[in-house]
């Protein structure tokens, strides 16, 4: 018995018309038959931690990783796959939910927000479909979920070999060999097999003995990883199921390596992304599947979900945000992916990303904050201190010192010509119809998805109570969308519009207003100081983040008085008693900005506890982690 695939609705349920099942009856069905494996594809995912495309079989003739080479040799490989986020959390919650972080409130990192009722992720969709589904094991995901409602099982014993017998299976593989933190734990001496010497270092990093370490230590790791890939195929084979199943295998974002893990460059936003589609089961593949061949459609991990449907024969919902690349309903390749970053640990930015293939398009919307904010997780790997050192020694070029400083309002650049991102071309001539086109589709994305990182972290919550902030989004009432990104672009252009951006700070909606007082900050000294009456006035606004803004910039820049009423305001902000922990992180990194001005309320910081005891289980030691970097400062150590 054949059935077609079913229509889904806007909000994730099935719609029947006649001689159509839901995917309930189906599973009812498909329970009772023996011919599971015979009518649905087995599917595999093998994933990996903080690794780009450096792989022989794409090119990288210092990588060692026969398995995966093998593999791809009789696979399709995309050159242009994105993970849409530079880091862990928010790049799987883009994977299982189908939907762009952004849109949802999910994109900061190690955030915890809820989806709309009614949308299910896509493991609940394939065991609804009949599906055995396992996880092994990581999850980080920024939603609120129950995993036994998304996973048959999810633990480091979670197998496809668990399930009943015939029943088709989705399983997830992950490795963690290539983590950010194996390139300075330590390594066996039988594993170390690249030559530091021999390691091609990026034009952005400094070339030096210690940063040539790590990348050769990152390269064994993968080759390590490379083993234990090829382990998860050889168990395939073995249990004759390697021609009933399909293979994909991708890493979770960018390399481990400082700039392109957290940072939304091409480097750290490209992935390998290799599919497998037995002969059995290569009706379903992508159009242009060549085994051996190369794809440069455009693809990220918003995509995945909907294939993933569309692969089984189900019409992805509606609400998905990506396009399937394989199976029944396999669309057209999208003109741009998109990427972005949000919070990295305790530190805010607001980076989004458009990528038409050959160009990359980055516009920052927090360009008074340099690339390189402390992260200490970031910081114990010995390239960036190293890297750090040597910028604060004055011995970098032009290319290695970019990340310390602060950032243009925009960036584009030619991944053809320039392969590793130090070419800024949004000033050029000869590229501005490029640079106008994709700030264009950049734009188009912000107001087709409603981004909200427009908001402050802590009223994308406030503004969502007893609704979601995705739904929220939807309320014009609630986040009137277009006046608040006009503010924002406004702020982040740069350009001297000081009295526009007065006139923000008396808006009704606390988000123009927090982007009116971030837009004088963002300027500097003369700014703030030509405008201090209108932020002193803002000191007593009914926003804290309204607030902080203004007071981090009067105890930056303005005179004793203003430093005085500044840290009044921001060690109330600070306090974890009354605030909550988005309060808490804004006003600490404020403080933390302010470097010695901040001296009189050292005691104050101090006594602060080193957790917060009301903050998010995910983010409560972020806040112990600015603590601590403030009184080093203070006390005038290093990191």
């Amino acid at each position: 018995m054949t059935f077609r695939p079913l229509l889904l609705n806007s909000f994730n349920k099935f719609v029947r018309f006649p001689s159509k099942p839901t995917l309930c009856a189906l599973y009812t069905l498909c329970a009772t038959t023996s011919t599971w494996a015979a009518d649905r594809p087995n599917i595999l995912w093998i994933t990996s931690e903080d690794n780009g495309p450096h792989y022989g079989c794409y090119g990288d003739e210092y990588a060692t990783t026969p398995n995966i080479d093998a593999l791809s040799a009789k696979s399709l490989r995309y050159t242009r796959a994105s993970s849409n986020a530079p880091v862990c959390a928010p790049a799987r919650t883009t994977i299982i939910a189908g939907l762009y972080p952004t849109s949802t409130g999910g994109q900061h990192m190690r955030s915890s927000t809820d989806l709309p009722k009614a949308f299910k992720t896509y493991p609940e969709l394939l065991r609804e479909a009949g599906y055995y589904c396992t996880n092994n094991s990581k999850t980080d995901y920024n939603y609120n979920l129950d995993l036994k409602e998304l996973w048959d099982e999810s633990s480091r014993k979670a197998h496809w070999k668990n399930r009943p017998k015939e029943q088709p299976f989705f399983a997830i593989f992950n490795h963690t060999i290539s983590h950010e933190s194996k390139i300075r734990n330590g390594i066996d001496e039988r594993d170390r097999i690249h030559d530091p010497a021999e390691v091609r270092v990026p034009a952005y990093h400094p070339d030096t003995c210690e940063v040539r370490k790590d990348w050769a230590q990152y390269y064994d790791r993968l080759t390590m990883l490379d083993t234990l890939v090829g382990k998860n195929l050889k168990e395939l084979e073995d249990a004759g199921l390697a021609d009933d199943t399909i293979v994909f295998h991708y890493g979770d974002h960018g390399s481990g390596m400082p700039r392109s893990k957290r940072f939304p460059y091409f480097s750290g936003l490209n992935v390998p992304m290799i599919v497998h589609f037995p002969e059995k089961w290569r009706h379903l593949a992508p159009e242009d599947y060549v085994a051996g061949g190369e794809s440069t459609r455009l693809v990220s991990f918003v995509d995945l979900a909907p294939t993933l449907l569309s692969v089984i024969g189900y019409e992805p919902s509606a609400h998905f945000q990506g396009h399937a690349f394989a199976g029944d309903y396999e669309t057209e390749s999208p003109s741009y992916s998109y990427g972005f970053r949000g919070r990295m640990d305790g530190r805010y930015d607001l980076m989004r990303t458009a990528l038409d293939g050959r160009y990359i398009y980055i516009r920052n919307y927090a360009p008074h904050r340099i690339y390189g904010q402390y992260v200490n997780f970031m910081f114990v790997t010995p390239t960036t201190q190293n890297w750090y050192d040597l910028y604060h020694a004055g011995k970098l070029n032009e290319a290695q010192s970019h990340f310390w400083k602060t950032k243009p309002a925009e960036e584009l650049y030619d991944l053809e010509n320039d392969p590793d991102e130090v070419n800024n071309l949004a000033s050029s001539l000869k590229h501005s119809e490029v640079l106008l086109r994709l700030r264009e589709a950049h734009q188009a994305h912000m107001r087709d998805t409603l981004d909200l990182g427009f908001l402050p972290e802590g009223e994308i919550h406030s503004r969502s109570k007893a609704s979601t902030p995705y739904e929220m989004a939807r309320d014009g009432d609630k986040y009137p969308f277009e006046k608040i990104f006009a503010a924002a672009e406004l702020a982040a252009s740069l350009a001297h519009e000081t009295g526009q951006l007065t006139a923000l700070m008396e808006d009704d909606d606390s988000a123009v207003r927090y982007w009116g007082a971030l837009g004088l900050l963002m300027r500097g000294s003369d700014t703030v100081n030509a405008q201090a009456d209108a932020l002193r006035k803002t000191l007593a606004d009914q926003s804290p983040y309204v607030r902080i803004v203004a007071a981090e910039a009067l105890g930056r820049y303005g005179n004793e008085d203003d430093v005085a009423q500044a840290l009044t305001v921001l060690k109330s902000a600070a306090r974890p008693e009354t605030q909550s922990n988005f309060v808490c992180i804004a006003a600490l990194t404020a403080i933390d900005h302010m470097d010695k001005r901040a001296a009189p309320i050292r005691k104050i910081i101090t006594e602060l506890p080193q957790r917060h005891p009301r903050a998010l289980p995910r983010t409560e030691k972020y806040i112990g982690n600015l603590k601590v970097k403030i009184l080093e400062d203070l006390d005038g150590a290093s990191f």
